[in-house]
């Protein structure tokens, strides 16, 4: 039997001001176009006269899509080398969605927006997490890791309570390409 050598997390010592900078402007935002998808969406569906049944339903399949997505999700990140390309996809994939459901809140389409959504759940997370390990490498991954939960959530206050003053004075559909836009 060989035993195998595997190098985990070995970042340079101190990565650069503007590296770590990005990434918290990277989890400020991100957290911020995913708050947009959070209270404001059945409200949308609502005013846009659909059914309790119907949006429980395109609800509970994006949070199925995005729980089963994390095995390939994770996957995904073991095999690819360029995690930043991996967020900037998932971004996008948000993006569309967000654009898809403001323009046609139809059953079918928001459902398939939704589920992308939803699938973005299975990389988004572990790639931030993996871009992380890749900046300040194992020692430092905690206090990282602490950080970028404090920006992501700071972005989803600051985001949700925007979208909510964008819904209140302009409308539902504003919400969603607000997303849209954050999301450039």
């Amino acid at each position: 039997m060989t035993a195998a050598t595997v190098s985990f997390g070995t970042a340079s010592p101190s990565p650069s001001n503007a590296s770590l900078s990005g990434l918290d402007g990277v989890n400020f935002f991100l957290a911020g176009i995913l708050a947009g998808f959070g209270p404001y969406l059945a409200a949308y569906l609502a005013d846009q006269k659909w059914t309790q049944e119907n949006i429980g339903f395109v609800l509970t399949a994006s949070g199925v899509a995005g729980l089963l997505s994390q095995l390939p999700g994770g996957e995904l990140l073991d095999t690819v080398r360029s995690k930043r390309a991996v967020v900037v996809a998932g971004v996008v994939m948000v993006a569309v969605s967000a654009v898809i459901i403001a323009f046609q809140p139809s059953f079918p389409l928001v459902f398939a927006a939704l589920m992308l959504q939803g699938i973005t759940g299975g990389f988004l997370g572990p790639a931030i997490a993996a871009i992380s390990l890749g900046l300040v490498g194992h020692a430092a991954l905690p206090e990282r890791l602490g950080r970028n939960q404090r920006f992501a959530s700071t972005g989803n206050l600051v985001t949700a309570a925007l979208m909510g003053l964008i819904g209140y004075f302009l409308s539902y559909q504003a919400i969603f390409l607000t997303v849209a836009a954050l999301a450039l």
